[in-house]
């Protein structure tokens, strides 16, 4: 397998001026009677490798989406490259490369044929590092696209994603159909694009994951932030512990469940709290 060298990221960052490429204050979006995302935060700044953590159903997707303008958001503030998505989308997409995480592919492409048409909406293009991934990813873009496993069309959009000359990234679960192996390559691509300069926002539940990848996360549940900063900075948060020791004459699931809901009505008035049981929760 080949080897993708990730470019070293310390000297681009220490000199980048952190202005937030992402920048987004209370952000309420529902569906009907639904509130998917409740007064959300979120700031990303450039040049970093953004994680955005939280069990499944949190609200990730339903961000991302309005990031890119795919939904419109009910209220708050929301900044992609200094521009409002809702009003311009198409501006901010000719900038950004984007991996969903349910890919669908036209079925009659082929994959190199797929990679055209997404690298048309962009004006540029870096064929040379295409390549190299399709062969890092042990891609065969000559095959149509309805015969792929999930696995592969996952790959199609990481290639067209990492390769693309662009100011930021978005991945939503990027390793979902990944094997192990190919989740390594996943890993350099990743890493080589932040040394390129490009800002990378991640989302996943999986804390292993961005803990390795990621040098600032955003932590939300239930369609709110519960924790932000960088990583090093919550790392303690992750090694706490709290245990519950419940009456003898209760049995261990119904007492789990009370206690449950205890501390989840605690944790607005503690914050470390408030985190640990999110994260233990997941």
């Amino acid at each position: 397998m080949p080897t993708i060298s990730a470019s070293p990221t310390a000297s681009v960052l220490s000199t980048r001026h952190r202005s937030p490429i992402i920048d987004v204050s209370g952000l309420v979006k529902t569906f009907g009677s639904f509130r998917a995302l409740d007064g959300l935060d979120l700031e990303v700044e450039t040049g970093r490798i953004h994680g955005f953590l939280g069990p499944n159903g949190a609200g990730k997707s339903t961000t991302i989406r309005v990031l890119l303008g795919m939904y419109r958001r009910d209220s708050g503030v929301v900044r992609v490259l200094g521009m409002d998505p809702h009003y311009d989308a198409e501006r901010i997409t000719r900038r950004c490369a984007y991996v969903p995480g349910d890919v669908a592919l036209w079925p009659t492409l082929t994959g190199a044929q797929t990679l055209d048409a997404l690298a048309a909406l962009r004006s540029r293009r870096d064929r040379a590092r295409e390549a190299d991934l399709i062969e890092a990813f042990r891609l065969d873009p000559s095959k149509p696209v309805r015969s792929y496993s999930k696995g592969n069309r996952q790959k199609v959009m990481l290639v067209a994603a990492l390769a693309a000359p662009c100011d930021l990234v978005i991945l939503d679960e990027p390793t979902s159909g990944l094997d192990p192996l190919q989740a390594e390559v996943f890993v350099e691509a990743v890493r080589y694009a932040a040394g390129q300069g490009r800002t990378v926002l991640m989302s996943s539940h999986v804390m292993a994951e961005v803990d390795r990848l990621c040098d600032s996360v955003t932590i939300i549940k239930d369609g709110r932030t519960v924790e932000s900063g960088r990583l090093e900075e919550l790392r303690h948060l992750r090694a706490s512990r709290i245990t519950c020791v419940l009456p003898p004459e209760q049995s261990p699931a119904p007492g789990r469940h009370r206690w449950s809901r205890w501390l989840h009505r605690e944790r607005d008035a503690h914050r470390d709290t408030r985190y640990l049981v999110g994260g233990l929760g997941w």
